[in-house]
């Protein structure tokens, strides 16, 4: 069978350096949360990096908080660490160069679901329009909105670009968000939760869309989701994020035929299998993943889930550490 999965890059340095990032978010009653406690991970030049858990395990948090997007840059939000995009800190950049960032050469972002990311009372021309760099001539700002729509593969541009978006299915509304993302040619694409809303044939043409389109710019690809089939067959790295923490990182193929996480081993288990016969089959992780406000009371939080959890684990947290070349993993059960 063809692997499609990309290759693990060439040795060099990394487009993206995220090193200790934290984000602390107003709880209850007001006193800080933090909700991303110490995320590091990089993505390659050219790479297609993953970062893998159940909801509510911080993976969107991390994005936005990469260009202090909200919720990381609301009211009472606190950030630190660093986000290294080819030399520069994008969290250590005065508001104007940031948004600037945001964009050509750059970050971008695809999000969850088209039908929210897209404004309803404006139509695709004028919002397509927008993203194209400001300064830009007329006719050459029409030219470049009408080859995007057709290397998205959108025909009929007249027409498209007058439709507003309650007119577009799912998966025309998701490849207008991939266009407007590719407008200012980013060199990194955020992608999170890109195929939600979409059915299974359309998240793979999305995911084909995206890899091939950061391919033919030379752009990088960080793909947040909790789909480990889709990770299996697009991405080259990934980072398994538990509880606001990367538990396991290192190559796709190794992580993902040779889990060393418990956490990492139990979203796997519960991928549906082919030979399942009902519901009954699939396996589940048992319980849930606890508040914000209860991880950092001490010990691994994953341990009340865990069927692998010592006496040890429910009074010390393990810090990510290396395993074998490429590979790192926080847990002391092996």
């Amino acid at each position: 069978m063809h692997d499609s999965r990309p290759a693990p890059p060439a040795e060099g340095g990394p487009l993206l350096s995220v090193e200790d990032l934290r984000v602390a978010l107003p709880g209850p009653g007001g006193a800080a949360v933090e909700v991303v406690r110490g995320v590091s991970f990089r993505v390659p030049e050219g790479g297609f990096h993953a970062l893998v858990g159940e909801s509510g395990c911080g993976k969107s948090v991390t994005a936005a908080a990469l260009t202090r997007l909200p919720p990381a840059s609301g009211p009472g939000a606190r950030i630190g660490g660093r986000a290294i995009l080819r030399g520069r800190d994008l969290l250590a950049m005065p508001p104007r160069a940031l948004r600037a960032a945001r964009g050509a050469g750059g970050v971008a972002y695809v999000f969850q679901d088209p039908m929210t990311a897209l404004d309803p009372v404006l139509s695709v021309g004028t919002q397509m329009r927008e993203a194209i760099p400001r300064g830009t001539p007329r006719a050459e700002r029409e030219r470049a909105v009408r080859g995007l729509l057709a290397e998205v593969g959108l025909p009929d541009p007249d027409r498209l670009l007058g439709a507003y978006p309650c007119e577009l299915s799912g998966g025309m509304a998701q490849r207008v968000c991939i266009a407007m993302a590719m407008a200012q040619r980013p060199a990194l694409l955020v992608a999170d939760e890109p195929t939600t809303a979409l059915d299974v044939l359309m998240q793979r043409r999305a995911l084909d869309l995206l890899r091939d389109l950061c391919r033919a710019r030379g752009a990088a690809v960080l793909l947040i989701t909790h789909n480990l089939a889709l990770v299996s067959e697009y991405a080259s790295t990934m980072s398994v994020l538990y509880a606001g923490r990367v538990v396991e990182d290192g190559p796709v193929a190794d992580v993902l035929s040779r889990p060393a996480h418990p956490y990492t081993a139990a979203l796997l288990r519960a991928v549906p299998r082919l030979e399942g016969t009902s519901v009954e089959d699939l396996a589940v992780i048992p319980g849930r993943v606890p508040p914000p406000r209860e991880w950092s009371r001490g010990g691994c939080v994953f341990a009340p889930r865990c069927g692998r959890a010592r006496a040890e684990c429910r009074s010390s947290d393990p810090a990510l550490r290396p395993v074998s070349p490429g590979r790192a993993v926080a847990c002391g059960v092996r």
